[in-house]
């Protein structure tokens, strides 16, 4: 019985740490995609490179994902995007749910959406909200889940000591 119970709870310890498939870890670097554009054009994920990244990984059906969407708004124009830049990747299966939520919560950062789930697994988007710290070489610095006031002195003192700027 206690074999049984031993390894009932190994493979619910390798489960809860099992990575989505593809995930860059942090320390790793992120590999570049194609983002399909859903507040403007398409983009590479490299064209992103030679400044620090903050990336949100969102959807329209999560609360906590459209309640932290106005902190990343403010976020992004703290510093008018000259120190780093803030994006947003849908994983909903619909343009339209997306494009509502944008619209409601008034963000002008741009958005990408991810209906093939390539940036989903990437990124570890197992959970979302998902925000990511990538580095100006596209070195993934931290992976935070669940909503946050992203431009609280908090957030920002963890962003600027990631990124190794005043905030």
């Amino acid at each position: 019985m206690k074999t049984i119970l031993l390894l009932l709870c190994l493979v619910a310890t390798s489960l809860a740490l099992a990575k989505t498939p593809g995930e860059v870890p942090v320390g790793g670097t992120l590999r570049d995609a194609t983002m399909q554009g859903l507040s403007g054009p398409s983009r590479k994920l490299s064209e992103f490179r030679g400044k620090p990244l903050v990336i949100n990984v969102w959807t329209s059906w999560c609360a906590p994902c459209r309640q932290e969407m106005a902190s990343l708004e403010r976020l992004s124009r703290r510093h008018d995007g000259k120190r780093y830049t803030v994006i947003g990747i849908s994983t909903d299966d619909y343009p339209e749910a997306a494009r509502a939520v944008m619209k409601k919560s008034g963000t002008r950062f741009s958005h990408f959406i991810d209906q093939q789930l390539l940036l989903e697994n990437m990124l570890g988007a197992d959970r979302i909200p998902l925000t990511l710290l990538v580095d100006a070489q596209g070195k993934v610095l931290g992976k935070y889940y669940g909503a946050r006031d992203w431009d609280s002195p908090e957030s920002r003192d963890l962003i600027g000591k990631a990124f190794g700027i005043r905030m």
